[in-house]
């Protein structure tokens, strides 16, 4: 079933026809990777962290990992995940299903730019069964993110 939030949000920006239903759940890289026939790296995570006392949202490959100093040097603060049992409450979205589409305005997306060497990527799309086809670019508009950051660890392609 297709998160209605996410989907009229989604249409309102012309890629409502982008979401993609599975029959097993997405709640994981692995898993999403496994439904939508994609690496591992190409599944856009999105993950919620607590800055200044307010959720933060922050995008990346699914290779990527949270560089402590990195996201200091972004956000002036160690990285805090928001506990699993407030992710709905303060996210409007369960755990495995966190997306950056249709969420509060007041909550801040940042894009890592991980997601930059793919040409799309799959981001969930408001539930553990549902994810939408974007190009980087795509992500960014649609997403109405504040802008790119550098946060992660763990992808860097070999120069």
């Amino acid at each position: 079933m297709i998160n209605e939030k996410v989907y009229n949000h989604l249409k309102e920006k012309g890629f409502g026809d982008r979401i993609s239903e599975h029959s097993d759940t997405i709640d994981t890289v692995k898993h999403a990777a496994q439904q939508i026939g994609c690496s591992e790296a190409e599944i856009a995570k999105t993950l919620s962290f607590i800055v200044e006392d307010k959720p933060v949202i922050v995008v990346m490959a699914g290779d990527g990992r949270v560089n402590s100093s990195k996201f200091k040097a972004q956000f002036h603060t160690k990285p805090g995940m928001v506990p699993r049992d407030r992710v709905e409450e303060l996210i409007g979205f369960l755990p495995g299903g966190v997306c950056p589409f249709g969420v509060d305005k007041s909550i801040s997306i940042w894009l890592d730019i991980s997601m930059k060497r793919f040409e799309y990527v799959h981001p969930a799309a408001g539930n553990e069964y549902s994810s939408v086809k974007l190009t980087p670019e795509e992500l960014e508009s649609v997403s109405e993110a504040v802008g790119w950051c550098d946060v992660c660890k763990g992808w860097e392609e070999e120069e």
